[in-house]
């Protein structure tokens, strides 16, 4: 796909229904109840490694999401310290080469995200939903395309076809492939399809694939 500047909006409609969306939050919340409850030994074993072998464990950023209101974002940190103080986007080579060792191995299991449990529970995110940008990202697809602004219409998420299938986006080409995919998950989203994407993503985590 390459980036055509001037492109007009179109309309995109949520498919969920408001009582599929309270449907939808409703599950949210629970599953991250459960999962912070069940997995918190894994939780404080994590932390306490990452602090022990690099100081600060939890890596905070501002994101922006549902109606375009930004919150912070929440992950074990992975890289070592303030290599993103400047805010200068980076490849996929550049954040391996910026990892710890034990950021790598977070990363590579996907175990980095688990604090997003607590982001799903305050109702920032869902488990399924585009994955939330960076300002600094959104201006430039904004640049691009004005039709960003309808992934404000939905919680993001932890996972999304998207997610398991563009991979990291480190360049315009993925970042308008990336939203091809989340508007299109806007208009034909479901319940049931929700539920399939968690269960591939489960799959592709257990088998270990890199996404």
């Amino acid at each position: 796909m390459q980036p055509q500047t001037g492109m007009a909006e179109l309309e995109y409609k949520d498919a969920m229904s408001g009582f599929e969306r309270f449907l939808k939050r409703l599950f949210d919340f629970t599953a991250a109840l459960c999962g912070i409850v069940v997995l918190s030994p894994i939780l404080m074993v994590i932390y306490l490694i990452v602090w022990f072998t690099g100081g600060e464990a939890m890596y905070k950023q501002e994101r922006v999401g549902y109606k375009g209101k930004t919150f912070t974002i929440y992950k074990f940190r992975t890289m070592k310290k303030d290599v993103e103080k400047n805010g200068i986007p980076r490849t996929e080579e550049e954040r391996r080469e910026q990892m710890t060792q034990v950021g790598q191995f977070l990363r590579d299991h996907h175990l980095d995200e688990l604090p997003q449990l607590f982001n799903v529970l305050n109702g920032d995110m869902s488990f399924v939903g585009p994955r939330p940008e960076r300002q600094i990202f959104i201006d430039k697809i904004m640049a691009v395309t004005p039709n960003y602004i309808h992934i404000y219409k939905m919680r993001p998420g932890l996972t999304s076809q998207a997610t398991l299938y563009n991979g990291y986006t480190d360049t315009m080409e993925k970042m308008l492939t990336r939203l091809e995919m989340d508007l299109e998950y806007l208009t034909t989203r479901s319940l049931w399809g929700d539920l399939v994407i968690i269960c591939k993503t489960a799959f592709s985590i257990i088998s270990g694939k890199k996404f």
